[in-house]
């Protein structure tokens, strides 16, 4: 710090209890066991004095006391004391001359030399006070020789023609003060003289002066105190005063210590002063003629005598010990970090110190060693090894046994329909104003719109050739004046040129007024008053500005409104849309305030808070907005600080309100956890009274204790007190590195720009950072000790997810000492768990282990013991949620330490650490049902593994999909909520459109998400190949030959027609899809049930279709898009080649005629609106109905059939040709004419007509009895409101021949599609605990002695309609069907129940005309709505229940034999199970 030291920072700091500061670090070896104080002060960095200093307490109040140091670790080898400038000379010192000047002005000069080493130190204080006290002087090391000026000179001095140096006095009250540091042994003498040149013409009673101060007229002449001979020029090796101390500890009785004497007794202070005490008795020795071999001879000799020889001089005086502490932790790390005893730790020193003096023997310098073994961070872990005294122990917490359900969140959201759909708001008169002026087609270079009361005023500023315009326009109705000027820079107000005034001006001395006008144009809904300025492009930056009406000054919050002619806000690459899927209210709100946000941090918190409750009444969507705008913000991607100097105390006072808010929602909103813990992850902590201050007072006393005041530390101190954010965090850790580095100005510049810092950046900062860092060796540890406080101070405000400050925060502390944190204190959290503070002293001791397992443990520990407390509202909830975010993203970064411990790893071990981030993600996820059960899974698949079940592998990778899709899901729900407003918002605030396009991804890549699709992306083939999968599973073997092409959607494409035989590699396949014609194979890495109706159809067509499990086989697909393919596929794998184009023609896939015709019978009306099963025939209903009528007595009567009813063709026709209904068909016949014409999109129009048919009494009364008659129950009996539900339901089935899937499956094999007719069977629904699908052979391979099967848990609809995950596969042999084989187990994540209800089946006369795959086209709809659950296989005795599965699994393959040899062809049957008990709902021949 220089010497020109403020009066006030005086006042602050230096009144306060002064200590001298020791500036350099030591370190020792020894050679001596561990409990000694020498082997105890090589391994712990601890407070130490070398010699007490009483502190003068002559000056300055009287309570100055003194404080025990800290002594460091370090490699230098000579302790200097610097006295601080302001106190009085130490009483030790020598008093070199006290002065009485012009009887009234008092001058002491006072000079101390250190033990050891070459520094002089020379004191000035003159009772004589001036802001441009300057010191004249010069060394004499001749009294007859010139002055000479020494090279180590205090910041701020000046070369006065190089005959003179100047320094410049601090001043402090009504003395000043100067210090001198002198390294030059040869000076004997300074000689000086003191003025006090005058600033700004300084005026004194006698007019102006230049005041000189001599000693009568002559220049003061002070001799050096000689230099002892013991320090002259002499220095003691530390291998000598290391064993001298040995020697001292031993003739005092070799005192030991343990841990609660080592704290009570400051041994290591004691420790240092045996040291110096050591050193100087050597010195002494020297002094009376002893050389340093003499005394290295005696020591060594008498080392021998006294205990065994260890190399002491040989070996340990070479390697320091640090080496040796830091080659020791590498062979714990490498030996796997064991339990060592001490005795153990005290041979692995000496192996490592062997492994380092074996690198001395082959030529390898100490240097060289040192960069090898000390690169990265093992030096820091070492030290806090060392600090922690765990230096070879690894710990392990206890983790308690919870029930995992526990975890669990449901809270279900309400989605907010207006917040998605926003009327557009009539424009205001001045946005119409704005918009017409915007239209003329020049680029507008600055627009805004100020809220006046209610009324608005607009800058806004364009640009046409050559000229910049400037508009203002208010619906002010008063008249009104401007008070304007012009500016070359923010903050200045210069007069206008007299060409540029708007006619009626008037010139002002340094500005001018001039008079809106009105403006009543037809286009504008009300009247409103404008002035409009042009201005040739020039000098002139922005325009300040004032109004003025009824005599009343009118400003922009108490300050001069401020328009910028360049352009404020980057182009917009994208149009903003219609913001639909997004709270658009709030987001054209936060664009209108973007401009007043960019002013500081201060602004943009209050205006956040100021819109929280529109947010939080907006939902989902409304925090969504919020949290993209915030992320935005945190991103560096909108402007943090624009023409505003805001205190670090105001910021953090703005955070702490908007954090204050986020924490009442967070109490009353559970649904919306997820968002508000995002929200604040972005937003520091803050908090009231001097918590921001202190960031302005610290680093004062940073550039005050380390002379470090000028250059780079100024300007950032510049910046600090101006406008403090986040980028310090990382410019302080960029300082620390560079420090750490040995000063290497690359690392400064490495971490700044891993962190998105540039030197663009530090150059755009309002108080620019222009420099580069260069520090003195000497500062190198008072820097680091103090920067390191300093970031927790800026991360108190800025990171409110750094764990450190969150555990603090939480915990409590109390600061002492000087400058830093003084006077703090946070009281801890009230009714933390018990143990809960040795939880968290444990991960901070483990938060940088290499080996992460025991500290992923102990974060999961700690979140699950927070988690109580964060159900509960409390005052200090946010310091609880932040801890929370801090541990939470210490998990992902521990995590992603750990891959590497993985890589050998087994599955077990994996399993496990998937086990560790699922929780972390199920912690932190609001909904996260689907994610417990996951965890149960995966537990269960552990305990599979353990005892060694044979299908654990099987059973891990069914866990394993079902995660998968979760992550999905979540990634799907992320996009959904987040993107939109991110596209919007982004687009109207000009962010760049590269951020606006991977916002969602990077939020999800922030995460435990991603980190946890790492893990079971590397733990997927290991699975695959224990359970024996393979890299395929193939739906349909066909042999084909293909053009590739690569879609996203087999969906997007279903209804496109190829031109060429193509294979259609698709990322998503969901089950129902149509196959587009001319697709010859699909090929997905999705996973479709075996006998969905996609892979039916698939194999019906003779399509080869086929999961593929392994990225990189598929990504090797991919990259043939276009090229000619040939798949041959087994019932396992698919081997693929490349051909040439002549063999496409002699390919299988293309020699295949094309399907016979295929017509279809219009079928008539009957006459019976409704049937019993006993009617049922080919020309009253189809085959679904008829099959389920003939097994009816015929099948075994442990096989259920349900009762059945049906509504026979011919309804639908003669409902819709009553005159009831008479409206609805003529629209009908519209709407077939435009579908007829191509119009596809008449689809989902006579969908929605045909629910608006009216029931018939005469078939209301027929399918009432009819249903009676069979036994079933009549909706009608429980009110209207259920025949209600049912007369809709089939409706729906009817309106179903229109659904898309069917209508382009009909037109692919021209059938007409007025032909189609539709009979509705009408069933009971059996409430479900099982469904299955049954394929009496095997469609895999082909095989016709296996049975095949897949069952859900639940409603089939699972099963064949689009829901993601699969089924539990099996197959049985027809001659063994007591012992069936799983082939998968589910991964489902979603099964469907219902209550006692009626379903209504679709049964056309298209579903099973042989040569077409008609089947499950058409919908069949349960009067009720099916209740989705979330499913927990853990507990399912289908799953861990052997004697229930093979029950169960048994039941469904006999029931397929019976009811194939019935038909006495392969049948298609689905069925379900009820309380164990097969029931069968429909068979069909097996296409």
């Amino acid at each position: 710090m220089s010497n020109s030291v403020g009066h006030n920072l005086i006042q602050q700091h230096f009144l306060r209890p002064t200590v001298l500061e020791h500036q350099s670090k030591l370190k020792y070896s020894s050679g001596v066991p561990t409990n000694s104080f020498c082997a105890t002060a090589s391994l712990n960095q601890s407070p130490a004095q070398p010699r007490k200093y009483k502190i003068s307490t002559n000056f300055y109040g009287n309570s100055i006391s003194e404080r025990k140091q800290k002594l460091g670790m370090g490699s230098q080898r000579i302790v200097k004391f610097i006295p601080q400038a302001v106190l009085a000379a130490d009483p030790a010192s020598e008093h070199l001359g006290k002065f009485n000047v012009d009887g009234n002005i008092e001058l002491q000069v006072d000079a101390s030399a250190p033990t050891s080493g070459s520094i002089t130190l020379v004191n000035f204080r003159i009772m004589y006070s001036s802001d441009s006290l300057l010191l004249h002087w010069g060394g004499i090391r001749d009294r007859n020789e010139k002055w000479v000026l020494p090279s180590r000179q205090p910041e701020g001095t000046k070369n006065y023609k190089n005959r003179a140096l100047r320094t410049p006095f601090v001043k402090s009250g009504s003395s000043s003060y100067l210090k001198l540091e002198l390294d030059d042994p040869r000076i004997q003498a300074i000689e000086f003289l003191i003025f006090d040149e005058a600033r700004n013409k300084w005026q004194v009673s006698i007019g102006f002066v230049f005041i000189t101060i001599k000693n009568n007229g002559q220049n003061f002449h002070v001799k050096l105190p000689q230099r002892e001979t013991l320090v002259s020029n002499i220095s003691v090796p530390e291998d000598l005063v290391q064993i001298q101390a040995y020697l001292r500890w031993e003739r005092k009785g070799k005192p030991m210590y343990n841990p609660e004497q080592e704290k009570a007794s400051n041994k290591f202070n004691n420790c240092t002063e045996e040291y110096e005490a050591a050193r100087a008795e050597l010195l002494e020795e020297i002094v009376r003629g002893a050389t340093v071999d003499d005394v290295r001879a005696k020591l060594t000799k008498r080392n021998k005598q006294e205990y065994k020889e260890t190399s002491i001089q040989e070996t340990k005086s070479k390697i320091p010990d640090d080496l040796v502490q830091i080659q020791a932790y590498i062979r714990w790390e490498k030996a796997g970090k064991p339990n060592y005893s001490p005795e153990q730790q005290l041979r692995e020193f000496e192996e490592a110190r062997k492994d380092l003096r074996s690198e001395l023997e082959k030529g390898v310098s100490l240097d060289e060693i040192r960069k090898k073994i000390t690169k990265g961070e093992i030096e820091t872990k070492v030290s806090k090894q060392l600090q922690n005294k765990r230096y070879f122990s690894v710990e392990r917490i206890r983790r308690k046994e919870r029930d995992l359900m526990l975890l669990l969140n449901k809270h279900a959201v309400k989605p907010v329909e207006e917040s998605i759909s926003v009327e557009p708001k009539p424009l205001t008169a001045v946005e119409c104003f704005a918009k017409e002026k915007e239209l003329d087609g020049s680029p507008v270079m600055n627009k805004k719109i100020y809220k006046l009361g209610e009324n608005e005023l607009l800058v806004l500023v364009t640009k046409p050739a050559g000229k910049t315009k400037i508009h203002l326009v208010t619906d002010f109705e008063e008249p009104l004046t401007l008070h304007w000027a012009l500016s070359k820079m923010a903050g200045e107000w210069l007069p206008p040129p007299p060409d540029v005034l708007p006619h009626g001006s008037v010139s002002l001395d340094g500005a001018a007024e001039s008079r809106f006008s009105t403006n009543s144009s037809a286009d504008l809904p009300k009247q409103v008053q404008c002035i409009e300025m042009e201005i040739e492009d020039g000098n002139f930056k922005g325009m300040p500005f004032v109004l003025l009406s009824g005599g009343k000054w009118i400003k922009n919050n108490g300050s001069d409104f401020y328009v910028e002619f360049s352009q404020k806000f980057k182009q917009v690459q994208k149009d903003a849309g219609d913001g639909k899927g997004t709270s658009k209210a709030l987001l054209d709100r936060i664009a209108e305030m973007e401009s007043e946000a960019q002013k500081s941090f201060m602004h943009r918190f209050n205006i956040a808070s100021d819109l929280m409750d529109q947010a939080k009444d907006t939902g989902e969507l409304g925090l969504s907005g919020i949290l993209v705008w915030m992320r935005f913000m945190a991103t560096r991607q909108l402007i943090w600080n624009k023409n505003y100097n805001v205190k670090p105390r105001e910021i953090s006072k703005a955070q702490d309100r908007l954090t204050d808010l986020l924490q009442s929602i967070y109490t009353t909103h559970p649904q919306h956890w997820e968002l508000l813990r995002m929200i604040m992850s972005t937003v520091g902590r803050g908090g009231e009274g001097d918590v921001g201050q202190r960031i302005r007072d610290e680093i004062l006393v940073i550039q005050r204790k380390n002379d470090c005041k000028g250059g780079m530390m100024e300007q950032w101190h510049q910046k600090l007190h101006n406008n403090t954010s986040p980028d310090d965090v990382v410019i302080c850790q960029a300082l620390i590195d560079y420090i750490k580095s040995d000063f290497d100005i690359s690392v400064y510049w490495k971490t700044l720009n891993e962190n998105g810092i540039t030197k663009e950046r530090l150059l755009s900062y309002d108080r620019a950072i222009r420099s580069e860092p260069s520090f003195r060796r000497d500062q190198k540890d008072g820097l680091l000790r103090d920067l390191g406080h300093y970031m927790r101070t800026l991360k108190a405000v800025h990171s409110g997810a750094d764990l450190e400050s969150a555990i603090s925060n939480c915990m409590g502390y109390r600061a002492e000492g000087e400058g830093f944190m003084v006077g703090v204190r946070i009281n801890p959290v009230a009714g933390l768990p018990s143990g809960f503070p040795e939880l968290l002293h444990f991960v901070l001791g483990h938060v940088e282990d290499r080996n992460v397992e025991a500290l992923l443990e102990g974060l999961l520990e700690a979140r699950q013991e927070l988690r109580s407390l964060l159900l509960k509202s409390s005052d200090r909830l946010k310091d609880l949620l932040f801890l929370d975010i801090a541990l939470d993203s210490t998990v992902r970064t521990a995590i992603e330490r750990g891959y590497e411990e993985l890589n050998n790893a087994g599955p077990e071990k994996i399993m496990y650490f998937i086990t560790l981030v699922l929780g972390n993600l199920a912690l932190s996820s609001d909904d996260n049902e689907d994610l417990v059960y996951c965890l149960k899974g995966w537990h269960h698949a552990i305990s599979m593994c353990k005892s060694q079940s044979a299908h654990w592998a099987l059973y891990a990778k069914s866990v394993l999909d079902r995660t998968r899709l979760a992550l999905a899901s979540k990634s799907e729900w992320y996009q959904h909520i987040l993107q939109p407003s991110a596209e919007y918002l982004g687009s109207l605030i000009g962010v760049d459109q590269w951020a606006i396009n991977i916002f969602t991804e990077e939020i999800i890549r922030a995460g435990s998400a991603a980190t946890l699709s790492s893990l079971i992306n590397r733990l997927d083939p290991v699975l695959r190949e224990t359970a024996h999968l393979g890299s395929w599973q193939v739906i349909s073997p066909v042999e084909v030959v293909g053009y590739v092409d690569v879609v996203d959607e087999l969906l997007a494409v279903q209804n496109k027609s190829y031109d060429r035989p193509t294979i259609l590699v698709a990322k998503s396949v969901k089950g129902e899809e149509e196959i587009p014609d001319g697709t010859v194979a699909v090929l997905t890495p999705d996973m479709p049930d075996v006998l969905s109706h996609v892979s039916v159809r698939a194999r019906n067509c003779k399509i080869c279709f086929a999961t593929c499990f392994d990225p990189n086989i598929l990504a090797d697909i991919q990259a043939n898009k276009g090229k000619l393919l040939r798949l041959k596929p087994s019932s396992a794998d698919v081997v693929y080649s490349e051909v040439k184009e002549g063999e496409l023609a002699d390919s299988s896939n293309l020699k295949e005629d094309g399907p016979s015709p295929i017509t279809l019978v219009r079928k008539q009306f009957g006459g019976k609106y409704a049937i019993s099963a006993e009617e049922f025939t080919p020309k009253m209903v189809g085959a679904k109905s008829r099959n389920i009528s003939y097994l009816k007595g015929k099948v075994p009567s442990w096989v259920g059939i349900p009762t059945s009813v049906a509504l026979p063709f011919g309804v639908f026709e003669k409902v819709l040709a009553d005159k009831v209904n008479k409206e609805v068909d003529e629209k009908l016949q519209i709407l077939k004419k435009r579908l007829g014409g191509g119009d596809f999109g008449a689809l989902e129009e006579i969908r929605h007509a045909v629910l608006q048919l009216e029931a018939l009494p005469q078939l209301v009364q027929e399918l009432k009895t009819k249903m009676q008659i069979s036994g079933m129950p009549w909706p009608g009996d429980e009110g209207e409101q259920r025949w209600e539900q049912a007369w809709t339901a089939i409706k729906k089935v009817w309106a179903s021949k229109w659904n898309e899937r069917a209508y382009f499956s009909t037109r692919k094999v021209k059938l007409d599609h007025d032909y189609l007719c539709m009979a509705v069977l009408v069933q009971e629904v059996i409430n479900a605990d099982y469904a299955f699908v049954i394929h009496t052979t095997n469609p895999s391979s082909g095989d016709s002695s296996e049975i095949f099967a897949e069952v859900v848990k639940g409603l089939g609809e699972t099963l064949v309609g689009a829901y993601p995950g699969r089924a539990l596969s099996f197959l049985c042999k027809k001659n063994n069907l007591n012992s069936p084989q799983v082939l998968g187990y589910p991964s489902k994540p979603i099964g469907l129940f219902i209550r006692r209800s009626i379903i209504f089946r679709s049964d056309s006369n298209g579903e099973d005309l042989e040569g077409y795959a008609g089947a499950g086209l058409y919908d069949s709809v349960p009067m009720d709505e099916e209740e989705k659950v979330v499913l927990d296989y853990s507990s399912d005795p289908l799953i861990n229940d052997g004697n229930f599965q093979q029950s169960i699994l048994s039941s469904i393959a006999r029931a397929g034999n019976t009811i194939e040899e019935l038909y006495g062809s392969p049948q298609d049957i689905e069925g379900v199970i009820r309380d164990g008990k097969v029931y069968v709902v429909q068979t069909r021949p097996q296409m």
